[in-house]
């Protein structure tokens, strides 16, 4: 053959040389970088608020004592609180050695936990389905079908709740879990026979130890996310595990061991206690009072998607499993009152979610039940976006229509650079009990139950609290409480009069309160 006809043509092989097929991005690739670049911008772009303190007041405390660490609010002992979780601890290691605050740390750590999430779904959704679009249409159902009441609860897939909390350790929890789901389903579909010794069998041994440690670490990070993470896992196992035999029982065990294994050897706090803490239970509460208007359209589009996946497969699809669980558990938290379980309720709305999105991924032509179904899936997606969602990535500058925005709060760097950490500070305003502690400071009286401190000690500082901003104190009874707490510094909303006993140190231009010195 001449050199021209070889010059006219690739020759066989050149493809290999240069590394193969050229790489192209997937479609969730692409607007799934996107989404990413989106929301971190949103996040950024807002002021730090509401838990977001409480977050970062535990990495301050990591940061000031790795082994130890004071209670995450109050100058008191932290031993047992769940706050410090393998999460937290991972943020205090680095504090310490980037010399980052703990605003800095929760703020960079954002990003990274969109990034968990984000890998999760995708590598979810491709267990249940080769589709392409798939994963990029369950992005946007899990981010826009929920209802037209604020879902703005940590760890809840709405854009609102992501853009307000993403580094918050529920949205992590939630990535890990999706994490699980993907690994357990594919091993769950995997029944080949396995060898328990042998080169071979060691391999596969050691990938169910590793979904194992995978599940206890989420456990561990945020507990009540992973109460449904559990309950989502043991689903896949019973729906897609069609195989069943002393080995494969063996295999499962082992997941089951490791995970246990792993969270009871975590030093910092008793996970298994918390089952039946009710201290958060009245926080959550109100998770329930507007729940039909918080999760009417992702149920309106994912039960007629549900559906043909419970004629064809049955009881024990995948998804119909996990639907059933999660709803289950979200129904013990109204029933038994633990309200606390209500947090569930993101991981019980993914399988509907996830659900319309394989059905959409369909090839068409499209028959009229699918194209209803995508029609009224774009109109309550609309509708969600319009009324309760919009305000996270749309700005105040370029809002045609008043969104509600998510919450900011005032910053309190103004406050302190006069007090230094683990000094205490008394004060019952609402943005400061939240914000203080973010910089090292120690409230009087917490402002969120805790169990590493008893409920009972709480409500008695908080009344100690009351009784010294009461109009009616006397300087002896306000001098007793500062020596009984040690109080150091008093931080008064405009409302409240200045002791005479106390020194004006300095006032917020914003908001008006006023740091003034005592004891």
């Amino acid at each position: 053959m001449s050199a021209e006809v070889l010059a006219g043509r690739p020759t066989r092989g050149a493809t290999a040389l240069r590394g193969g097929r050229q790489w192209r991005p997937s479609p969730y690739q692409v607007f799934g970088f996107l989404f990413w670049l989106l929301i971190t911008l949103a996040y950024w772009r807002l002021p730090q608020c509401c838990d977001t303190g409480q977050h970062a007041a535990v990495v301050e405390r990591l940061k000031a004592d790795l082994l130890s660490p004071r209670h995450p609010t109050a100058g008191l002992p932290g031993a047992g609180s769940p706050y410090y979780s393998p999460y937290a601890l991972a943020q205090g290691l680095s504090a310490r050695s980037a010399g980052m605050s703990g605003w800095e740390v929760v703020r960079l750590a954002g990003p990274l936990n969109l990034l968990v999430l984000l890998t999760g779904l995708g590598r979810f959704v491709r267990m249940l389905t080769p589709r392409p679009w798939a994963p990029v249409l369950a992005l946007a159902a899990t981010t826009l079908l929920w209802g037209t009441e604020p879902a703005a609860w940590s760890g809840f897939t709405g854009l609102m709740p992501l853009v307000g909390g993403l580094a918050h350790p529920a949205v992590l929890a939630t990535g890990l879990a999706l994490w699980a789901w993907a690994l357990t389903g594919a091993r769950a579909h995997d029944t080949a026979r396995v060898r328990f010794v042998g080169p071979r069998g060691l391999p596969s041994l050691t990938g169910y130890a590793g979904l194992g440690l995978l599940y206890g670490l989420a456990l561990l990070v945020h507990p009540v996310t992973a109460a449904g993470t559990l309950a989502g896992g043991a689903a896949i196992v019973a729906g897609r595990q069609r195989a069943w035999g002393p080995a494969v029982a063996g295999r499962w065990a082992l997941t089951c061991a490791v995970t246990l294994a792993t969270a009871a050897a975590w030093p910092y706090f008793e996970v298994f206690g918390l089952a039946g803490n009710g201290s958060l239970d009245a926080v959550h509460r109100r998770l329930y009072d507007s729940l039909p208007g918080q999760v009417w359209a992702a149920v309106l589009v994912g039960l007629p998607a549900l559906w043909p996946r419970l004629r064809r497969s049955g009881p024990r699809d995948p998804l119909v499993l996990m639907f059933a669980a999660g709803s289950l558990l979200t129904a013990y938290g109204w029933f038994s009152g633990h309200h606390t379980y209500g947090r569930v309720l993101g991981l019980s709305l993914l399988p509907l979610q996830c659900a319309l999105a394989v059905e959409l991924a369909a090839p068409r032509p499209w028959p009229a039940r699918r194209r209803l179904l995508g029609a009224v899936a774009a109109v309550a997606a609309c509708a969600g976006f319009l009324t309760v969602q919009a305000g996270a990535v749309v700005p105040r500058s370029l809002d045609p229509a008043g969104f509600a925005q998510p919450p900011r709060g005032p910053s309190y760097a103004w406050a302190a650079q006069y007090v230094r950490p683990g000094q205490v500070v008394l004060t019952d305003g609402p943005h400061a009990r939240g914000a203080l502690p973010g910089y090292g400071a120690d409230l009087v009286a917490p402002a969120r139950p805790d169990p590493a401190l008893d409920e009972r000690e709480r409500l008695r500082r908080l009344a100690d609290v009351r009784a010294y901003l009461a109009p009616g104190s006397t300087r002896a009874e306000r001098t007793a409480l500062v020596r009984r707490h040690r109080v150091r510094w008093l931080l008064l909303t405009p409302r409240q009069t200045l002791p005479e006993e106390a020194v004006l140190v300095a006032w917020s231009e914003r908001t008006g309160e006023v740091l003034a010195r005592v004891g």
